[in-house]
């Protein structure tokens, strides 16, 4: 089954350069991969070194505030209108996009899953896909997707741009490269990468495994950025310096390949002659970035009582309304927990958000079983949910000294929208029936008596 992918992993690349990446979040990068390549002093020469083409990239309205317009200059082998011909339609049947009511006959409630079955067949990271749940609505660019991937083979000859969102890359075991118009980026478990709306690429597998598995966050709404830190200050959370944009890198091949495009949740295809990945010099702040999640500083209550976990959140996608996400990137990385005369798991809960959930490593303390390394779950908005009556007992009882949460890595992609299961998700047979059977353990203790019980 995975011969295929053996021989494209050996196959030489038709043009390599070593990785390399420029620290900082949203700043304008500039980089070239031949010397000369990039122009100075202006965007648009008459005639660009070693004959290439200038074009811009932009991931804003031209009249967009300062603060927030987002365009890159990129100086590329052929001219992206070279990088599409006749398209014609596709299907990726697992892949979903808001608004989409499936019909299935899951009731609503509290889910979770195991981790999507290793696949039986040989695919690459297109075909590995796996819509979960969408919420909002592409067509007015809001609202978002949660994904999970599954795949075993390179994409060799295929690549894709995706012009109804961002893509929030994260993988949960195997490395992946993924190689973009702007640079090439290396992305372990407890990494993350995020490829703009409208950015070419395609990924390939690193080191060996029998599958690669993972999540995605398709947001169609306004981009990630980092969220105010308020009363926090300047520091902890997500640094800007951790977060690391590739340096340019292209791929010279002269041979047949295909462009697929998902636009406005449909898929086309089309024929072209050349490697669409041709940038050999680029400037601008409309970039691809990777980041890794360890170097996330957490900061908490030192005292009694914890803050909200919106003090988790590595990135924000903001809404019309401000303090209201329409996606939050929240992680729940090892951290010391050290409050008095406090319950320390997360607290139960309702929530006008919605949260996906995933493990890439470890435990969650909130869950003493059956939320595994390549899990999910699903609380859609104002459905309780906490820590399961083990959990509960463990907390209730423990001793209350400082105590590190090692070996753990849970993330949850959170939004404002109600998220709708897929059939697929719904039908899914890793779906654990028994879920919510976790809390039922937690029994009346009230009897009318003063003093805790």
């Amino acid at each position: 089954m995975l011969e295929k992918a053996e021989k494209q992993r050996k196959a030489p690349a038709a043009q390599e350069q070593a990785l390399g990446y420029m620290p900082g979040f949203g700043n304008d990068f500039e980089t070239e991969s031949l010397p000369g390549a990039l122009p100075q002093g202006q965007n648009s020469p008459q005639k660009c070194e070693y004959g290439l083409y200038a074009e811009q990239l932009s991931g804003s309205p031209f009249t967009a505030p300062r603060g927030t317009n987002e365009r890159s200059w990129l100086y590329r082998i052929r001219p992206s209108v070279r990088h599409t011909g006749r398209f014609k339609k596709i299907d990726y049947p697992h892949w979903k996009t808001a608004p989409h009511i499936a019909e299935h006959s899951l009731a609503l409630g509290q889910l979770r899953w195991s981790p999507l079955p290793t696949p039986a067949k040989t695919l690459d990271f297109l075909e590995g896909i796996r819509t979960m749940t969408t919420a909002g609505d592409v067509l007015t660019q809001s609202g978002m997707a949660a994904h999970a991937y599954a795949f075993n083979a390179d994409m060799v000859d295929d690549y894709f741009f995706n012009a109804d969102g961002e893509l929030l890359i994260v993988p949960q075991t195997g490395a992946i490269r993924v190689f973009t118009e702007l640079g090439k980026m290396d992305v372990e478990p407890s990494e993350i990468c995020l490829v703009p709306r409208g950015t070419m690429f395609k990924v390939t597998l690193l080191g060996k495994e029998e599958v690669w598995r993972g999540y995605i966050c398709e947001n169609y709404g306004a981009k990630f950025t980092l969220p105010d830190r308020g009363p926090i200050g300047a520091n902890c959370l997500a640094n800007p310096r951790d977060f690391k944009t590739p340096v340019a890198a292209f791929e010279d091949k002269e041979t047949p390949c295909r462009v697929h495009v998902k636009w406005c949740g449909s898929f086309h295809v089309t024929e072209i002659g050349h490697s669409p990945l041709d940038v050999v010099a680029w400037h601008g702040n409309y970039s691809p970035y990777k980041y890794d999640l360890k170097t996330f500083s957490p900061v908490g209550a030192i005292l009694f009582d914890h803050p909200d976990p919106s003090i988790f959140t590595v990135l924000t996608a903001p809404s019309g309304e401000e303090g209201t996400a329409n996606v939050d990137f929240v992680i729940f990385p090892p951290r010391w927990l050290v409050a008095e005369h406090t319950f320390r798991p997360p607290w139960y809960h309702r929530n006008i958000m919605s949260e996906f959930m995933g493990l890439i490593h470890g435990r969650y303390d909130a869950k003493e079983e059956g939320f595994v390394p390549g899990g999910m779950s699903l609380h859609n908005m104002m459905l309780p949910h906490g820590p399961d009556s083990t959990g509960f007992e463990k907390a209730s009882n423990g001793e209350l000294k400082p105590v590190k949460l090692e070996n753990t890595m849970a993330f949850m992609f959170e939004t404002r929208f109600p998220q709708q299961l897929t059939k697929f998700a719904a039908e899914l047979e890793t779906l654990q029936d028994n879920y919510i059977d976790c809390w039922a353990g937690l029994e009346r203790k009230f009897d009318g008596t003063p003093g805790i019980k």
